[in-house]
């Protein structure tokens, strides 16, 4: 049963994939009316557009094109940039641990504050401590992300020069041995205990900007999810039982009500990691988000499809994972 339900997932991932696939082929080579004299520029003659055109695969009817394009992605081809002049694969390789690192950060900022305040938002309910979740959460999911960047540029490095901003290391310090690319855990891998520190002090004002609304939306989850099964009757069974409110709360419903969350996780993931195009472009963080801002402004198909495809993949095989997990937690759903 569990191997079957497996299966389905994994074979609708692999549906999803392609359909990515046809969109972003469409948006790069079909939609423009001529794709190379778009890359070349207006001065370009023909007989150099014609070259291009045969250089990017543009030439023969759509299926031939299509067909090329896909054997190209999964020998993990993905062009050449314009702009920085390699391969699309070799830059995304470069700035994908940045907006990695970002997203996992992020995402574990708003998963140590909403969860617990959002239980115990609902622990205590009506309570001043609720008021303030609930007004916090409000703020949250209510403010933009670019005004939250640029109040934490403005408060963090201009008014109080605690943190810096750009970049992810000092200049003077020189980057970890890569193993995985993110500069925290390398640094700590290497026993770089000075390397560490500065990696974090570059990290938190990005982080926490971009785990802002998030934060919001998991205790806003947590608080309605806790609130219903305080509600159900073995909650106060247990209770009857002589169980502590506490023991209740912990043991309890906290598991039951964490199930919607776990759904929500997959989709924040990809959330925050195309939240952070922006959040990358205000604070100069070195990731994804911004080499495809500048990729976006300087006309560069290659890279910008490239970006998509793999965030896309990224965003897709967070949620089948997250899929899974929740039929694993949840049997009823296996069924479906």
């Amino acid at each position: 049963m569990i191997g079957q339900f497996i299966l389905r997932r994994l074979l609708g991932l692999l549906a999803v994939l392609a359909a990515i696939s046809i969109a972003t082929f469409v948006l790069a080579r079909v939609v423009p009316k001529d794709p190379a004299r778009l890359i070349a520029g207006p001065r370009a003659n023909p007989q150099a557009v014609e070259a291009l055109r045969e250089r990017l695969g543009l030439s023969g009817s759509i299926p031939e094109q299509y067909a090329r394009y896909v054997a190209a992605l999964l020998q993990g081809d993905l062009g050449w940039s314009f702009s920085t002049k390699r391969p699309v694969l070799q830059d995304i390789q470069t700035f994908l641990p940045a907006t990695a690192e970002l997203t996992l950060a992020a995402l574990l900022i708003s998963l140590m504050i909403g969860l617990p305040a959002g239980v115990l938002s609902a622990a205590w309910k009506d309570s001043p401590f609720d008021y303030v979740g609930r007004f916090l959460s409000t703020l949250g999911v209510s403010l933009p992300p670019f005004w939250v960047a640029l109040v934490g540029q403005l408060v963090g490095y201009y008014l109080l020069s605690l943190l810096p901003v750009g970049g992810r290391l000092s200049q003077d310090v020189a980057p970890p041995p890569m193993v995985t690319g993110l500069y925290t855990v390398d640094s700590l891998l290497a026993g770089q205990w000075a390397t560490f520190a500065d990696a974090l002090w570059h990290l938190i004002l990005p982080a926490f900007v971009l785990s802002f609304g998030v934060i919001a939306v998991f205790l806003r989850i947590m608080r309605a999810g806790m609130l219903e099964v305080l509600q159900q009757d073995y909650i106060r069974a247990a209770r009857a039982k002589g169980l502590t409110y506490h023991a209740v709360v912990v043991r309890h419903a906290v598991r039951n009500a964490m199930i919607p969350t776990l759904t929500l996780l997959g989709l924040q993931v990809g959330l925050l990691m195309s939240g952070s195009f922006l959040i990358e472009s205000i604070l100069q963080w070195p990731g994804l988000g911004l080499y495809a801002a500048n990729a976006l402004l300087a006309a560069d198909y290659n890279a910008t499809m490239g970006v998509t495809l793999v965030l896309a993949t990224i965003y897709t095989v967070a949620n089948v994972a997250v899929d899974i997990a929740y039929g694993l937690a949840d049997p009823r759903l296996r069924v479906t």
